[in-house]
């Protein structure tokens, strides 16, 4: 059975175990989705399913995309994500709802993290900078001294610098279930989710169980 689903991130909140003890989570509304396709190894050479979420109005849509949900009479939908499954047990035009999960299952989060702009090597690789006596007066958060002599006399690509931090796809992996709300869409997870309040992300089945 697909254990996956699209959501998005509402943000941090707090609730309580058995024990009295206070559990940080992040409320996710995830669903309902739509499943929109099943893709199968002898038709296109893997096997997955592509869920839909978040209905809009149909002008925010090209004719390819409505098109392509209505083949399934389905109604227009923003995000299509895909899930890899080997048995989904699904078949196109289903619903599927935060049920799928059970309090103190294991899950993966998938995001995009909040971009930070153009950043220095300090914030963004938190290297030491450079000693802040013996006479420097602007090198403190420099990356020092990077390249060689004639030998290769380059910097190799992918040298940690200064540079473009966040805004990449981010998987949080491992987090635990605490909460199942199925009346109103809301899943809550343990620790912290990729990305900012109102990002889209993915949850999936966990990985390293």
């Amino acid at each position: 059975m697909l254990k996956g689903l699209i959501g998005k991130k509402i943000g941090m909140t707090q609730v309580f175990d058995e024990n009295g003890a206070a559990v940080p989570i992040t409320l996710i509304e995830a669903g309902p989705c739509f499943v929109t396709q099943v893709r199968l190894p002898e038709k296109d050479g893997y096997s997955a399913v592509q869920l839909g979420f978040q209905e809009v109005k149909q002008k925010r849509l090209t004719g390819g995309q409505l098109g392509h949900l209505k083949r399934n009479n389905l109604p227009p939908l923003r995000f299509l994500r895909e899930f890899r499954s080997k048995n989904p047990e699904v078949k196109e035009g289903d619903v599927m709802k935060v049920d799928v999960f059970e309090v103190n299952d294991r899950v993966d989060v998938v995001g995009v993290s909040k971009g930070r702009g153009f950043t220095g090597a300090m914030k963004r690789h938190g290297f030491g900078g450079g000693p802040a006596t013996h006479g420097q007066s602007d090198r403190q958060r420099a990356p020092g001294s990077q390249g060689s002599t004639t030998t290769p006399g380059r910097i190799f690509k992918g040298k940690r610098g200064p540079g473009h931090m966040g805004n990449a796809r981010v998987t949080a992996q491992n987090l635990d279930v605490a909460l199942v709300d199925i009346e109103r869409n809301l899943i809550g997870v343990r620790g912290a989710v990729p990305g900012p309040r109102g990002g889209i992300v993915m949850i999936k089945e966990g990985r390293k169980q």
